[in-house]
């Protein structure tokens, strides 16, 4: 088993990165967990309150629970990977059952960041990106996925979003074994990536 930990700021093109590996291995060999996923359950904050929880922050998520399915995953060992709903801010009572696979992607904006989850880890990216391509990108997805206005999404970049890159998720690229510039129109950096990967498998 090889496990991968992708991260990068928000909207950084770390979705384009994992859909151009997948896509170049065999049907069936890579299972991509979403770190979005293992967000802490917030149905017992009040709604009008949920807008102001802090996403970006390492203490969103539920870190044992990642660390305890990654490792199982390790062992062989199938796991109920949790889901999460933007929209409400709730952990969502189905769960999505993931089989150990060949290839085992970890995608997110704090992929890095825990030190005990980097050890479960064969290969750590980082995919960077310039902050205003960032924004633009952010402001597209929120508004078609997420169902939010642009003045609510600048307004949450500037407040929250903007500082938390740099204080949390920047400082991660140290961790990185690749760093992969210009996000995913980085062709040239993701054929290499693929190509190490493939490596690795034969």
């Amino acid at each position: 088993m090889y496990i991968i930990g992708i991260a990068g700021g928000t909207a950084s093109g770390k979705t384009t990165v994992v859909k151009e590996i997948v896509n170049s291995l065999p049907e069936g060999s890579v299972a991509v967990i979403p770190q979005d996923s293992y967000y802490k359950d917030s149905s017992h904050v009040p709604v009008e309150e949920r807008q102001f929880i802090n996403f970006d922050h390492p203490d969103a998520f539920d870190w044992e629970l990642l660390v305890e399915q990654i490792a199982m995953l390790r062992k062989g060992m199938p796991i109920e990977q949790p889901t999460y709903s933007y929209i409400t801010c709730t952990r969502q009572p189905e769960t999505v059952h993931i089989e150990p696979k060949e290839v085992i992607i970890i995608e997110g904006i704090m992929a890095l960041a825990e030190p005990v989850l980097r050890e479960l880890m064969d290969l750590k990216i980082f995919v960077d990106a310039d902050a205003d391509d960032r924004l633009i990108r952010l402001i597209r997805r929120d508004i078609i996925e997420r169902g939010r206005t642009p003045e609510t999404v600048i307004s949450r970049y500037e407040r929250i979003v903007k500082q938390m890159h740099w204080e949390f998720i920047e400082p991660t690229k140290k961790f990185a074994d690749i760093i992969i510039p210009q996000g995913g129109n980085n062709e040239k950096a993701i054929q290499a990536l693929q190509m190490s990967i493939k490596y690795f498998l034969n």
